[in-house]
């Protein structure tokens, strides 16, 4: 029996990354299929410059930035998607010259249009680009004001979503499989209870709740919303208990991770972005921040080892691994465990 349905991951996620050459209208080809991606997150590895997050919901020319609480912005950093990859300008966020940069990339691809009056699912208005197979959908919708609920287009109920007000200045809002508790990813925060956001209701394999907060549903005001469903070999969403000691725990994901977002839920510490392509052995220690524009940082007492089954934490510091603290986490897969090769599987 097949361990899972994905046998090639970099079908629909995969980091990339590469040198700028200043050039306009640069070609980027994502490493591993080449795929036509639906939504793109590139950070400068030696530069301040602004995390640029952009669409194909929203379009390729508008751009949000995971480090601030900014309204969207029309640029042409990201000019075009392309069948296997996209096109950059000379902007230094994506293509000066001798800079170094990564991305990560995620499919979707079928769109999907909801009329929340006519089809009885949810009581707002959605649009987005949707892939069932990887779990993975992009819903765009207008805020009412009021309390209500959203199709998200998946057949799965949400593990991981990141909802953005495109029109205002306001926080990226995170969930993370508690409906009571948000952290924000621009932000160093911890986890907090406040029912206005998710309205203390978990998503359904249909729709996302939202309450009323300005952050996920102001009357008139466009939203961008990042919806993700676990799917076995491919990506895991979970936590992990911090034990205080360089001997860290390990977290079993069913696969090789190439790339893993996490933060401290116990207190305020920055968020975290490790991936297999600026490390390309263990430990994993060049880190980059959601939360930060900061440069590329290699980090060896935040180190964690990539194994063919899951991760092993490797430091013993608050940012990963404080005693008896609470880390959440969403990670990507390289290859399934079974297709792994010539990487260890850790321990439990």
């Amino acid at each position: 029996m097949a361990y899972t349905t994905i046998d090639d991951p970099t079908l629909y996620f995969s980091s990339t990354i590469w040198t700028g050459n200043g050039v306009d209208d640069r070609a980027i080809v994502i490493d591993g299929t080449g795929m036509q991606p639906d939504f793109v997150w590139i950070k400068s590895r030696n530069d301040t410059d602004n995390h640029r997050l952009v669409d194909s919901v929203r379009g390729a020319t508008k751009h949000l930035e995971s480090d601030n609480t900014s309204a969207e912005q029309t640029s042409s950093n990201v000019k075009t998607f392309t069948s296997t990859g996209v096109t950059l300008s000379t902007n230094g966020a994506v293509n000066a010259n001798s800079e170094l940069y990564a991305s990560w990339s995620w499919k979707a691809g079928t769109s999907f249009t909801n009329d929340a009056s006519a089809t009885g699912i949810g009581t707002i208005d959605s649009t987005g680009s949707v892939n069932q197979d990887a779990g993975f959908s992009i819903c765009s919708y207008t805020g009412t004001g009021s309390a209500g609920t959203i199709k998200h287009g998946l057949s799965a109920a949400p593990n991981f979503m990141i909802v953005k007000n495109r029109d205002a200045a306001r926080s990226w809002n995170v969930y993370f499989g508690d409906p009571t508790d948000y952290m924000y990813l621009n932000d160093t925060a911890a986890a907090a209870d406040y029912n206005e956001i998710w309205n203390d209701t978990a998503p359904t394999t249909s729709v996302f709740s939202v309450g009323t907060d300005n952050g996920v549903n102001q009357s008139g005001e466009k939203y961008i919303a990042y919806i993700f469903a676990e799917k076995k070999g491919y990506s895991k969403f979970s936590s992990w208990i911090g034990n205080g000691s360089s001997n860290g725990p390990f977290c079993f994901t069913g696969f090789k991770p190439s790339f893993i977002i996490g933060k401290n839920t116990s207190r305020s510490e920055d968020w975290f972005m490790l991936d297999n392509k600026r490390d390309t052995f263990n430990p994993v220690d060049e880190r980059l921040q959601p939360n930060s524009s900061g440069a590329e940082a290699t980090v060896t007492s935040l180190g964690i080892d990539f194994c063919a089954n899951g991760f092993k934490l490797r430091g013993a510091t608050n940012q990963y691994n404080p005693s008896g603290e609470t880390m959440i986490y969403m990670a990507f897969a390289e290859n399934p465990f079974t297709t792994s090769t010539g990487v260890p599987a850790c321990a439990r």
